[in-house]
């Protein structure tokens, strides 16, 4: 029986993604390389410093741990820049409907997202209270596809693991659910999420029933 719902951040609940994007773009050109949508996609649901050492070897830049750390800082300040600006009408189609559809059936909510930046994006577009726990990445050592960030998330509820359903738009974070145990919902396409259980555009016009129902058969 489901009983918790763990949402990613980025490009599940609201489309931080493109200024994630936006960030690591301007942090290669200033490196004197460039990066495309395409690479980006292999940063989605990862660590920031896992991602800056994903970018420096698509460069071939050799920095020490220091500058490394420095590169980390100065990008996360243009991050959350342009974040801070954020409303709630950024919250992506269906989650307000999804959230109060959760609610009514008792299902508890959980956030597990490798963004530290995550409560501060929950408060500025109004989201936070809607959370029974929250998992990011000030409280969790390892990155996706590692599974530690669910796993906490389902301990943090107070659940199993085979009791909660995690949604995801990476495919690494699909892995991680799966390694914890857990099926998940992609928020995507079959070319980007070939491993999730089931793969939607959005939540948007979404049956709370009838999704758990078609959960339940895969």
């Amino acid at each position: 029986m489901i009983k918790g719902f763990l949402f990613d951040l980025d490009g599940v609940l609201v489309d931080t993604a493109v200024y994630h994007y936006k960030a690591w773009k301007k942090m290669a050109n200033d490196l004197g390389f460039d990066i495309d949508e395409e690479f980006n996609e292999q940063l989605k649901g990862i660590s920031r410093m896992d991602s800056i050492n994903l970018i420096l070897k698509q460069g071939n830049v050799s920095l020490s741990e220091g500058e490394i750390h420095d590169l980390a800082t100065l990008k996360n300040e243009a991050y959350v820049e342009m974040v801070d600006q954020m409303t709630a009408e950024e919250i992506l189609p269906g989650i307000p409907e999804l959230f109060v559809q959760l609610k009514k059936a008792g299902i508890k909510i959980a956030l597990g997202s490798a963004s530290k930046n995550a409560p501060r994006i929950l408060k500025t577009i109004g989201l936070i209270d809607e959370f029974d726990a929250i998992v990011d990445g000030n409280s969790v050592s390892k990155s996706k596809p590692d599974p530690e960030v669910f796993l906490k998330g389902a301990e943090a509820l107070g659940l199993a693991n085979v009791e909660c359903i995690v949604v995801e738009d990476a495919y690494a974070g699909v892995e991680a659910a799966h390694s914890a145990g857990m099926k998940a919902i992609g928020i995507g396409t079959k070319t980007n999420l070939p491993n999730a259980d089931i793969i939607l555009p959005s939540f948007e016009g979404i049956v709370l029933e009838e999704l758990i129902k078609d959960l339940e058969k895969n």
